[in-house]
């Protein structure tokens, strides 16, 4: 099997690949037709779950952009390699120290922090440089001849290179990493994160060291099975192989970042922008606003640390599908954050799993009709499904129906709370925005947490349990750079500003030609990190020049913080975003009918008084409308319409939904 070409070509077929912790997805588009598929996902070698879902779509020769949860996983398992920090002298604690923030501020005895670096492999050379990144010691032969002689003594499999100041003058970082890479992963600040804070960008550095060969090794075993492909990055773009080699801590966020691009590109068709986004797949759930453009953030956390790369803007909690339900010691039921997986999986997967599930207890309830086919093919163990909630039922002294509803009210209230922590702790108002469901079990929930919050506008996009994936088709080869400055406003030109801009922008133009994006479909735009020079928090502003960044600070910060100062400004970071062509994606579309549509078939759905029609998502044309109780399903998701809830298709097979409950608590 090979692939060819980069996104954005005329290939004659276009394949988006999301591998998940449960499932691996594929939508491929022939410039005319799109074709999906759902298959297990095969942690122990997640390639294998890509091949097979090529070859279940006779796929031969395709254009291949994939995202994955590998770097991710090995992460949040503690599976990285064995990585040594290099530092300045006096600096080797900086890591474990950290900030210094308490996670529990009143609890008595603690649980101690996750050490990153063992302290016998955090060492130190003798380079140092000032603050304003000027050379004050020199890097000695005798202490980079130490320096290897320890590491030959350790063995290390990778090394995380960070200097202090070394974003000003990364010479004595590229200077290391020359004497180390024949003999190691090396990765260095300085083209990790050339940004100030040295913990941050130490830690940062580390994961990129630490993840590197293990998804080095990935992408290579991928690649010689399928040929070259491109890589969804963090920060909603793609990359090569060759930089994601480099660069695994940019994958982290991969698949949700695709998932927001393809949200935002289904929201465009729909004239709903303004949205409230909720991934649930089988082992988390990502939550996210988006207005218009998708926010990014530097001030990310993954696993309890910091990853200061400039990643989508988004909140994940453990609540999927497959998420656990249990009965704690208090007798009280909780639902996550452990996850059946892709194996066993769900009780009524029919895989041998046995604990009850989200995904079980949507069964048990009829929401998920027996009928159903398991990314349309394998058939669904209901029995199986029973037997797990039974024994959460018992051990509650409730019945089966109860303690199935008690799952979800646990689940939904969880996510609930995650959609909260992005709109109304951020001063948003969650009923003003559309609420945008997706992953493979997304659709179950959407009325309940829109019932929740007030909402009623919801959304089911077209392809919504894959939609990751078709967010890879549209997702643009894209680059973020930034570099720290430090310098007060006062002190700063217009064209000094736009000198370093126009470095990252060369920089940035410069790695963008070399993966196949032409020069003149290159556009880019710049920011500055400011904030009030004492103040340790920054607000990212648009480029335009000093005067306008200035006005722009100050009402940013009024806006967000309810005041602004009368004190001298500082720019601590200028940030270039660099991006190719996006693909002229045109999903089909759907004629209208005025003949009625027929149900598959009519099911018992607990809380119903009369059987619920089950519908066909493939066979509703444009304009079909009805009111919930429903069901809708396609082959990788289905769809739960409560009562209360009407729904209408458009022209591309969306589902837009409204409620008929709450329409008169929105203005």
């Amino acid at each position: 099997m090979t692939t060819r070409g980069a996104p954005g070509s005329c290939n004659p077929l276009l394949v988006g690949v999301d591998t998940g912790g449960t499932f691996t997805d594929f939508v491929a588009f022939d410039g005319e037709h799109l074709r999906v598929a759902k298959i297990a996902s095969t942690p122990s070698a997640p390639e294998r779950a890509v091949t097979d879902g090529l070859g279940r779509l006779a796929i031969v020769e395709t254009n291949l952009v994939h995202g994955s949860t590998v770097a991710t996983n090995a992460l949040l398992e503690g599976h990285h390699a064995v990585t040594a920090y290099v530092t300045n002298e006096g600096l080797t604690d900086v890591l474990t120290i950290g900030r210094q923030a308490r996670q529990e501020l009143y609890a008595l005895e603690p649980a101690p922090r996750k050490i990153p670096v063992a302290s016998e492999l955090c060492l130190a050379v003798d380079q140092r440089s000032d603050a304003y990144g000027r050379e004050v010691t020199p890097l000695g032969e005798a202490s980079l001849a130490a320096l290897r002689q320890r590491l030959a003594e350790l063995e290390p499999e990778a090394v995380a290179i960070n200097l202090l100041y070394s974003f000003f003058d990364d010479r004595a970082e590229r200077r290391l990493a020359e004497a180390l890479a024949p003999d190691y992963f090396v990765s260095r600040s300085s083209a990790v994160l050339a940004e100030y804070k040295e913990y941050e960008r130490g830690i940062t550095t580390w994961i990129n060291a630490s993840l590197g060969p293990r998804v080095g090794r990935y992408l290579d075993r991928l690649r010689s099975a399928v040929g070259e492909f491109s890589v969804m990055h963090s920060a909603a773009g793609t990359m090569s192989v060759a930089r994601a080699r480099e660069r695994a801590v940019d994958m982290l966020l991969s698949g949700p970042a695709a998932g927001l691009v393809g949200a935002r590109f289904v929201g465009r068709l729909a004239d709903r922008e303004r949205l409230l986004t909720f991934d649930m797949g089988g082992t988390s759930t990502d939550v996210a606003l988006i207005d218009g453009d998708i926010p990014l953030t530097s001030n990310g956390e993954i696993g309890g640390f910091p990853v200061a790369v400039p990643m989508v803007d988004m909140h994940t909690l453990g609540a999927g599908g497959g998420s656990l339900a249990r009965v704690d010691a208090g007798g009280l039921l909780a639902v996550g954050p452990s996850s059946a997986g892709a194996d066993p999986g769900p009780a009524c997967y029919g895989r041998g799993g046995t604990e009850a599930t989200v995904t079980d207890a949507n069964m048990v309830l009829g929401r998920l009709p027996a009928s159903t086919r398991l990314g349309g093919e394998a058939a669904l163990d209901l029995a199986a499904a029973q037997k797990a909630i039974d024994s959460v039922a018992q051990q509650l002294g409730t019945d089966r129906m109860a303690a199935a509803e008690g799952v979800l009210a646990v689940v939904n209230e969880a996510m609930a709370g995650g959609l909260r922590v992005m709109s109304v702790q951020r001063g948003e108002d969650p009923r003003e925005r559309t609420l945008l469901c997706f992953g493979g079990a997304g659709g179950l929930h959407v009325c309940a947490l829109a019932d929740t919050l007030g909402m009623t506008r919801a959304m089911v996009p077209v392809h919504a349990g894959v939609l990751s994936a078709l967010g890879m088709l549209v997702a643009r080869r894209s680059r973020e750079m930034s570099r720290s400055v430090l310098e007060a406003a006062s002190t700063l030109s217009d064209s000094q500003i736009d000198a370093w801009l126009e470095n990252l922008r060369t920089q940035g133009e410069a790695e963008l030609r070399a993966e196949g994006v032409e020069a003149s479909a290159i556009t880019a735009s710049a920011s500055l990190d400011m904030r009030y020079q004492g103040q340790s928090a920054a607000l990212n502003i648009s480029w335009w020049d000093m005067a306008q960044a200035q006005t722009d600070f100050h009402a940013a910060h009024e806006r967000q913080n309810g005041h602004r100062l009368d004190e001298p400004v500082e720019i601590v970071t200028v940030r270039m975003s660099l991006a190719g062509p996006e693909l002229a994606l045109a999903l089909p579309q759907r004629a209208e009918s005025s003949e009625s549509v027929d149900a598959e078939e009519r099911v018992a759905v607990h809380g119903c008084e009369d059987r619920v029609p089950v519908y066909a998502r493939d066979t509703l044309p444009a304009g079909w409308r009805t009111d919930g109780p429903a069901i809708v399903r396609d082959a990788v998701a289905t769809i739960w319409l409560a009562p209360g809830w009407a729904c209408e298709t458009d022209a591309y097979g969306n589902l837009l939904l409204t409620s008929l409950r709450n329409q008169s608590t929105v203005g």
